[in-house]
């Protein structure tokens, strides 16, 4: 743990009130320049801070190290810290247990279970979802690790519910290998199979039939190909249990892309093998299906515009296609040919989008023997609806307000498990019985240790520049009246919808009278691909014009004012923060960017910015180099401009943004403002993209960020009555 600075405070009424103000920051570890000059398309352009690129440079580790120092002191001697951190740790680590990722095989359910204050979930399964009392441990990486590095990428269960397969990576690389655990045992069986998973292009897993092996991708092992190759090139491999995986049978990826990423799914009665095939992040899909003989079909291509398949217990597939329809129509193929599929229409286009699903995501279109369960966007919210066979409309299961929906698990019948969640509900697990048509929570439901009955949720439009009407979600707590601090978080890219979810940590926000919202920016898949490509390639500028358009909204109508308004967000959300505060640098006060992308030019040379090309573009490209350059955010900050406060959070093992791009911004924006606020940066050693940290590691970014907020925003840190007696006295 670091260091922490002792503050002079007195309680008072439930108050913190602190006694000596905050002193101002001292100045930042110089940076030395460099200039390394390139030459895009006829265009100079310079880089002074290219240096800070290579982290096997010992200077380069200095100089984070000095900048983590920087931000250390900064960030401990903030007021109110001390009850921040008391608070944020009180509700992270409250004793209550939440359940995600469940599966259903041969009568038997798996999950992954977080039971703060351990660390990482760990793996059960259970035999009942009434008595999950008697569930049993499969995998604890908290045991495994004490410090809590160690995390289950995901897992798949054998047909027969007898074993299970799962991928674990370590320090945030998100690099998998997969061992395989006996169910009954708990005891790990079996050889392990490396370099399944990674941070690129993700990875699958699907078992044959009979248990006795499995369908996997495969990334290329040293030797295989050239270092700079090892993260791309995945392909479909078969391993024989008991065998060296050495000597796995190759299935399919020759003619793969550079940039592709795999699943796969088996169909249990046939032995026919789907694979789905992405290239890169764009959204762009190729499919193939393998008979029983070996023989492998591909049935679509990339730009057919066929984005999901999956089987049905028939062994026909049904497929999610945007073949004139953006939003999505559902066909079934019972027919191959050489040519490709014959597809029927089944359940047509709506005014709604059919969500889509990948990289191990929930499914978001499942069939039982009789029903069709599809998931629709609704905007920002999602639903649940249900079709018979024929496409046929069925009645759905009841689901919250405003709410997201997901986790769909074929059960027994036509049965179904989900989980919903809104804004102030945690995420509720529920059982449709198709034979009555009832909704039934289950105590896979998570408990939560805060209350957030008092938190008004709306969902108004902002206007953006070219007329797009943009969804604004805000989260206002009963004490806030009239302007006052307010957090507009936003993301805006792969189509990746924005659902409503439900964060206790947020009530350290909004008991503390902080307003918090979510925009739904173009970019993502709210509204469909149509929403979705206007915010890609040459149209991201409507990305940061539409969160430009959401704190306006916010400013003009009354629910806060400049100097009240901080702005966070995260990966492509941390490249929306850059280009907002570079575009518009007096539109905030305070800045929260992690693990974000800031040099346009120099992303696509990082192993995941490969992947990345098809949703920003690449600089060979004229067009893509133009619009790049032009809202870049490393390259669009100005000297001697006012930016606002700013903390950059980034891991130092983040396979998916190279944390040079973190440095490389705090780097030119501290050497350009000139305002006196700080602009820090936090690496976080053994840590990656966020997804899989240690709770300890989750629970410090956590204080960090509002301790810099409220301090801003000018928020005096409430204390909240104690639950515990001995402090009552």
């Amino acid at each position: 743990m670091p260091h922490r600075h002792p503050q002079l405070k007195v309680l008072f009424a439930g108050v913190i009130t602190v006694l000596s103000s905050h002193p101002l920051p001292a100045q930042p570890p110089a940076t030395r320049t460099s200039p390394t000059v390139d030459t895009y398309h006829g265009v100079d352009v310079v880089d002074n801070y290219r240096w800070l690129e290579d982290w096997n440079d010992a200077e380069v580790k200095r100089w984070s190290e000095d900048q983590n120092a920087h931000a250390r002191e900064y960030l401990d001697g903030l007021p109110g810290v001390d009850a921040i951190r008391k608070r944020v740790t009180e509700i992270m680590t409250a004793q209550h247990d939440s359940y995600s990722g469940v599966r259903f095989a041969a009568g038997r359910y798996f999950a992954m279970k977080s039971q703060p204050p351990k660390e990482q979930p760990f793996l059960i399964s259970f035999d009942s979802l009434d008595d999950l009392d008697k569930a049993r441990v499969l995998f604890d990486p908290n045991v495994v690790d004490t410090e809590g590095t160690t995390s289950v990428d995901w897992f798949e269960p054998s047909p027969d519910g007898s074993l299970v397969a799962i991928s674990l990576s370590s320090g945030g690389s998100e690099v998998g290998d997969v061992s395989v655990f006996d169910c009954n045992s708990g005891e790990k069986v079996f050889e392990t199979v490396p370099r399944v998973n990674s941070g690129t292009a993700g990875g699958d897993l699907a078992w044959a039939p009979d248990g006795k092996g499995f369908y996997y991708t495969r990334h290329p092992r040293p030797g295989e190909r050239a270092e700079v190759d090892l993260n791309f090139y995945q392909q479909l491999y078969f391993h024989q249990l008991g065998t060296d995986s050495a000597d796995d049978r190759f299935e399919l990826g020759t003619d793969f892309p550079r940039i592709a990423e795999i699943e796969v799914e088996v169909h249990h009665q046939t032995g026919r093998v789907l694979c789905n095939v992405q290239n890169g992040d764009g959204g762009e899909f190729a499919h193939y299906v393998r008979r029983a003989d070996g023989h492998w079909t591909q049935f679509s291509h990339f730009g057919d515009k066929l984005v999901q398949a999956t089987f049905e217990p028939s062994g026909d597939i049904l497929a999610i296609t945007r073949e004139d329809a953006p939003r999505g129509k559902i066909v079934r193929i019972s027919t191959l040919t050489t040519k490709g599929a014959l597809a029927e229409p089944l359940i047509p286009e709506s005014e709604d989008t059919i969500v889509t699903s990948f990289y191990r995501a929930p499914p978001s279109l499942v069939a039982t023997e009789d029903r069709i369960y599809v998931t629709y966007q609704l905007g920002g919210p999602s639903e649940i609806r249900v079709f018979d066979r024929d496409g046929n409309a069925l009645a759905k299961p009841k689901q919250l307000p405003i709410s997201s929906v997901g986790g769909l698990e074929p059960l027994t019948g036509d049965d179904i498990l989900f989980y919903n969640s809104s804004y102030v509900d945690p995420t509720l697990w529920f059982h449709y019985d198709a034979s009555d048509e009832t909704t039934i929570k289950t105590p896979l439901s998570s408990e939560t240790p805060v209350d957030m009955s008092d938190v008004r949720v709306t969902r108004q439009f902002a206007v953006s520049k070219d007329g797009t009407k943009v969804p604004v979600n805000i989260m206002r707590p009963a004490s806030a009246d009239g302007p006052g601090p307010l957090v507009l978080y936003g993301y805006g890219g792969y189509g990746i919808n924005l659902t409503p979810r439900f964060n206790a940590s947020n009530k350290v926000l909004l008991e503390n009278g902080v307003t918090y919202v979510v925009a739904n920016l173009r970019g993502g898949g709210e509204y469909g691909e149509a929403w979705h490509l206007d915010g890609n390639l040459t149209k991201k500028q409507n990305v940061f014009d539409d969160f430009y358009a959401a704190a306006r909204f916010l400013i003009d109508n009354g629910y806060t004012t400049s100097d009240q308004l901080a702005i966070m967000g995260g990966s492509n959300g941390g490249l929306l923060m850059g280009a907002t505060l570079t575009q518009h640098p007096d539109l905030a006060k305070a800045v929260v960017s992690s693990v974000g992308i800031y040099d346009m030019l120099r992303v696509e040379l990082s192993p995941n910015g490969s992947f990345n090309i098809p949703e920003f573009g690449t600089v060979q490209n004229p067009d893509h180099f133009k619009a790049m350059r032009a809202y870049s955010p490393f390259h669009n900050v100005t000297d001697g401009t006012n930016y606002p406060a700013v903390i950059f959070f980034t891991g130092a093992n983040d396979p998916r943004v190279d944390p040079m791009q973190s440095r490389k911004m705090t780097a030119r924006l501290q050497a350009a403002s000139t305002s006196g606020l700080p602009v820090l940066l936090r690496t976080s050693a053994n840590a990656g993209h966020g997804g899989d940290s240690g709770l300890s590691q989750k629970i410090e970014q956590v204080v960090d960020t509002c301790a810099f907020l409220f301090h801003h925003l000018g928020v005096t840190v409430q204390q909240p009555p104690s639950t515990d007696p001995a402090d009552r006295s």
